[in-house]
């Protein structure tokens, strides 16, 4: 990771865990010597399923904005259906990464633009661990590692000391082995507008 800041947008229905997320990812960042690594939630008087949006930031340097994410490098999406909103890629800068809980392949997803867009289907793998809580299926750890795999930003290791310290003792090895299958299974390529 070089010097600049860094801003990942994170969009997903509540209950999936896109603000806890985006939170892990702030603390793997911290771990790496990140001295700038922020996130924050962007919601209303959501419910579960409704759609919630969340940001992290994350810079070598302190981080002294604190506004929302308008021109993200990054933006990952746990439900594919939000990208029916043509706001959810909105701002996402020329050469950046979008990320996509899906079983389509990458040029299937049905957006434009000059960026990488990786998929994986975390939605599946978390069935398959049974991370499913009050018979919703959490997806927020298994989409990073499609985040590592696609992007590069950050270590897998610093993930699990994220998640070893922050989830109780019972938790942790089914979410580390989602982190793992996804970065497995996550195609990225290409697009060119």
């Amino acid at each position: 990771m070089n010097n600049r800041l860094y801003e990942i947008r994170w969009h997903g229905r509540g209950g999936q865990g896109a603000i806890t997320a985006a939170k892990i990812a702030a603390e793997a960042a911290f771990i790496e010597g990140c001295r700038g690594a922020t996130a924050a939630p962007s919601f209303g008087a959501e419910r579960r399923g409704a759609p919630v949006s969340a940001s992290t930031r994350i810079s070598r340097e302190p981080i002294m904005v604190m506004s929302q994410v308008a021109n993200p490098d990054i933006v990952v999406v746990l439900d594919p259906t939000l990208l029916k909103d043509d706001g959810i890629i909105n701002g996402l800068v020329r050469g950046g990464c979008l990320i996509v809980n899906s079983k389509q392949e990458p040029h299937e997803i049905g957006v434009k633009g000059e960026f990488k867009i990786a998929t994986a289907d975390a939605t599946n793998v978390c069935q398959e661990l049974g991370l499913i809580v009050a018979g919703h299926t959490i997806v927020n750890t298994a989409i990073l590692g499609a985040l590592i795999r696609a992007t590069g930003l950050l270590k897998l290791e610093s993930f699990e000391k994220v998640i070893r310290e922050r989830f109780p003792k019972e938790d942790v090895e089914i979410n580390l082995a989602a982190i793992s299958k996804t970065y497995e299974i996550t195609k990225v390529e290409v697009m060119k507008g």
